[in-house]
């Protein structure tokens, strides 16, 4: 781990997105991002049947916590996020099942410890944990852990750090841009120590399901007794 991840690991978690221009900007280019689909689709298959509540940490514009619901639909939604546009769209997507009572959406910054929103059956999250420094990624996963019924499952497609910087460059390349471009908020960290702090914390059955260059889905379980 060569880049920006590896040198700033304590850097405070970005209030780029607070801003409607950078949260716009992330959103024009989130769909263009290549096999984003297919990344989705196996964090779907780790979805288990008869989910009752379903936790997305860092929403965005709920596009991810939507997916799941689609594969469950007579779950219960909660979507965190703490950049305005972010939440208003996601509140957007949301509306009828929000004035329903089986969605609601929170504005909270990652930076803090999850509130207390209750147990899920899954907790799921798609790019947003890699802008954590280090040191409260790992935090999240425990608290992650804590607020998983036994059985329940940790999905995490994810920004993870290149092990060189020529992959980290090829990586940006296959993305039509350059390492210049890089988003600064970004606090990259290796998938193989991430896998370990899961398993350290408790997780089970821990493993990379998914992986392209520098995105990949991390998944873990709360076993049963």
């Amino acid at each position: 781990m060569t880049q920006r991840g590896a040198e700033d690991h304590t850097a405070p978690h970005s209030e780029e997105y607070k801003s409607v221009e950078h949260a716009l900007a992330y959103l024009s280019r989130a769909d263009k991002i290549p096999h984003r689909v297919e990344g989705e689709a196996a964090l779907l298959e780790y979805v288990p049947a008869g989910v009752r509540r379903v936790l997305d940490v860092g929403t965005g514009d709920g596009r991810l916590l939507s997916l799941v619901l689609l594969k469950c639909p007579d779950a219960a939604g909660v979507g965190l996020d703490f950049s305005p546009l972010m939440l208003e769209n996601a509140r957007k997507r949301f509306a009828p099942r929000i004035e329903k009572g089986d969605v609601r959406i929170f504005e909270h910054d990652l930076a803090r410890p999850l509130p207390d929103v209750g147990e899920f059956d899954v907790v799921c999250s798609c790019f947003a944990i890699h802008h954590l420094p280090h040191e409260r990624k790992r935090s999240l996963y425990a608290e992650v852990f804590a607020l998983l019924r036994e059985g329940g499952v940790f999905a995490n497609l994810e920004h993870v750090a290149s092990p060189t910087a020529a992959l980290h460059e090829e990586f940006f390349a296959a993305l039509g841009l350059s390492v210049a471009d890089e988003d600064k908020s970004n606090i990259l960290l290796d998938m193989e120590t991430q896998l370990a702090w899961l398993r350290e914390i408790g997780f089970t059955d821990v493993d990379c399901h998914w992986k392209w260059r520098e995105l990949a889905l991390l998944v873990g379980r709360r076993a049963r007794p």
